[in-house]
């Protein structure tokens, strides 16, 4: 009985095998016909679907028929396309080939580079049409950024720009996008190539096995040519690519202007990856306790408990250009920031950062920690720990205070909303023209491209007047922010600026008139982030004859502390001083208590006043404030800090 299920259902299965069989070769047959069947009477044939059939049996033809062309074809795209990237960015074609008839070996270079890429694509899509189309794609697109880039800021594309593609929408305000006939000319040389190449068809024989294998040697190489000291620099020696450490903004073009476009986007890559953040071999909680093994010999109580509300105004590019006399800058730009100077306490202090890159300077304000103690990001609340972090606002609301963060400007730039949050700010209010949203609790005007600044000093007045308790604000403003275009010429981009900075004076005046009549102590600090980002060529800084050398003025910031009421600025130091002991100035202008971390970095503020990179590269390591700051935003928090009693 068992035996005859079986075969039972042995025969059922055999015969619904062959029936499926039969239909899928019936179905097959079908499509057949269908696709075989000639017209019917009077129906016309899809013109376009045939003019697509017979363009691809040309292009299989070709493929064969000038099979030595496409040979040339593909062992020269890499030159092609280097040159033409290169052409791009230098926006003369006698800038790039006076370069490289100066600079061969780099021109060798980049096509090697270009080479490695091209392979890698080959292995990706197997296409040749294809591969290059994204590898033109590619190289056409960053030849413009950096054209782009350095016609708005005067500085040079890095691959770690590349992490704010995603604010791509905010970054167009910044920028001077010029179409010019060269670059429309570019695009048109680029596309007819493409053309040219799709109808021509090259091919080339890449077995499954072969494309696996050369696709892995080309990130190999990529990858050790990025991260593998022992093979980059011989490489870098043997091709004569400069790789002087850039500590400034100004070496860092100075760089650029010796290997050009390709080979400055590889060594940067390669000099940020050396300079990378890593944990300290000797970190650990003993250590850290070792460092701060100091007497806290001020404790403080705010004169007497009355706590003033403390302002940080950290204002947009502002900056004090008649440090440099041959500009003859007029002092009635300036005359409200000089009458807020005689009245409080003013001087000179030195910014981690140079005509980009705010955050770093609001990170040096809002931790009190050098940039220079993790190795100079430019972005560095990248690589800050994903949890609550002991910046100065935990201090503030330990010791009572409400506390804001103000900016005029999107949320979502530089990840200011998610990061931010875990400073400890109570309230953070954002205004987002692109999304017409905003957190201000005041009329919102404009002043050029961004808010305008007498907006801004509304909104601190208004959180003073509105907050129960003491309140300790951080507001980064936008007015001053490039381009500067929109003046009374718009050609005239220093022109513009200066007029801007007026406008800043004159509401910042307005708000300090205000203060005064405010029956609460309140404690104002005001500094510029940067010096102003302006055009390549044509800024004032190249007429002012500016380098690596002897730019360091440029991160030399004019700042004041003024108070409506006897503050004591008698502690306030009278020689130059970095952006990240102003805290700690602050701490001690209030009389708020010390504990062992605030006055290890008051020790540090006597023995080391200045620890910046960009402004003296020469000022030796200090390890210890190293350790203490890489605890304190990317460790363990082994430090004391206002999180212990949190």
């Amino acid at each position: 009985m068992a035996d005859t299920s079986k075969e039972l259902i042995k025969n059922e299965t055999v015969s619904a095998v062959q029936t499926t069989s039969k239909k899928h070769m019936d179905d097959v047959k079908d499509v057949k016909e269908r696709v075989t069947k000639p017209l019917e009477p009077g129906k016309k044939p899809n013109k376009f679907i045939q003019w697509v059939k017979a363009l691809n049996e040309k292009r299989e033809k070709n493929s064969e028929k000038f099979s030595l062309i496409n040979l040339m074809i593909l062992i020269l795209f890499p030159v092609y396309i280097t040159c033409m990237s290169e052409i791009i960015q230098a926006k003369k074609l006698t800038t790039f080939g006076g370069f490289f008839a100066a600079h061969p070996s780099v021109f060798i270079f980049d096509i090697l580079v270009a080479a490695v890429v091209f392979v890698l694509l080959l292995a990706i899509f197997k296409k040749c049409w294809l591969s290059m189309l994204a590898q033109s794609i590619l190289y056409v697109a960053l030849g413009t950024v950096e054209l782009f880039k350095y016609n708005t800021n005067g500085n040079h594309l890095l691959l770690s720009d590349m992490r704010l593609a995603k604010n791509v929408k905010s970054l167009s305000s910044f920028a001077y996008i010029k179409i010019t006939w060269q670059l429309v000319l570019c695009y048109i040389v680029a596309i007819l190539v493409f053309i040219g190449i799709f109808y021509l068809n090259p091919k080339i024989k890449f077995k499954p096995l072969h494309r696996v294998a050369s696709g892995l040697a080309c990130v190999v190489l990529g990858f050790a040519m990025v991260t593998f000291s022992g093979f980059y620099k011989p490489v870098y020696k043997f091709f004569k690519i400069d790789t002087t450490k850039s500590t400034n903004a100004f070496l860092l073009n100075e760089k650029f202007d010796n290997n050009s476009f390709i080979a400055f986007l590889v060594q940067t890559a390669s000099e940020s990856y050396e300079n990378r953040l890593v944990k300290p071999d000797d970190y650990n909680e003993a250590n850290i306790d070792r460092i701060l093994d100091v007497k806290v010999d001020k404790s403080g109580d705010f004169n007497g408990g009355k706590k003033p509300n403390v302002i940080y105004i950290m204002s947009e590019s502002y900056a004090d250009f008649r440090v440099f006399d041959q500009l003859n800058v007029d002092d009635s730009y300036y005359k409200y920031f000089d009458e807020a100077c005689e009245e409080g306490c003013s001087g000179k202090i030195i910014t981690p950062t140079y005509a980009s890159w705010t955050v770093r300077a609001e990170f040096e304000l809002m931790f009190g920690l050098p940039v220079k103690g993790i190795k100079d990001p430019n972005m560095p609340q990248r690589v800050l720990a994903d949890h609550a972090l002991p910046s100065m606002a935990r201090y503030y609301n330990q010791w009572g205070y409400n506390t804001a963060y103000v900016h005029p400007f999107m949320a979502e730039f530089y990840s200011r909303h998610k990061i931010y949050g875990r400073f400890g700010f109570k309230e953070m209010l954002f205004h987002d023209d692109y999304s017409n949203t905003t957190d201000f609790t005041v009329d919102v005007d404009h002043y050029g491209t961004y808010v305008d600044d007498k907006t801004i000093f509304d909104q601190l007045l208004d959180l003073v007047k509105t907050s129960d308790d003491p309140i300790y604000i951080h507001t980064t403003t936008m007015q001053n922010h490039q381009p500067y275009d929109q003046g009374e010429d718009p050609n005239d981009e220093f022109g513009n600026y200066l007029q801007w900075i007026q406008h800043t004076n004159e509401g910042l005046h307005d708000f300090l008139e205000a203060l005064k009549k405010v029956d609460e102590p309140t404690l104002v600090f005001f500094v510029g982030d940067h010096f102003p980002s302006l055009r390549g060529e044509t800024s004032v800084y190249n007429e002012l004859g500016l380098n690596g050398q002897n730019c360091d003025i440029l991160y030399e910031q004019k700042y004041f502390y003024w108070a409506n009421y006897d503050a004591d600025f008698s502690v306030v130091p009278k020689d130059k001083y970095s952006f990240f002991y102003v805290p700690y100035v602050i701490f001690n202008i209030i009389d708020a208590p010390h504990d062992s971390f605030i006055e290890k970095m008051m020790s540090y503020l006597k023995s080391t006043p200045i620890y910046s990179t960009a402004y003296n590269a020469d000022i030796p390591e200090n390890d210890d404030l190293n350790m203490l700051t890489y605890d304190r935003v990317v460790g363990s928090i082994y430090s004391t800090s206002p999180l212990d009693d949190d």
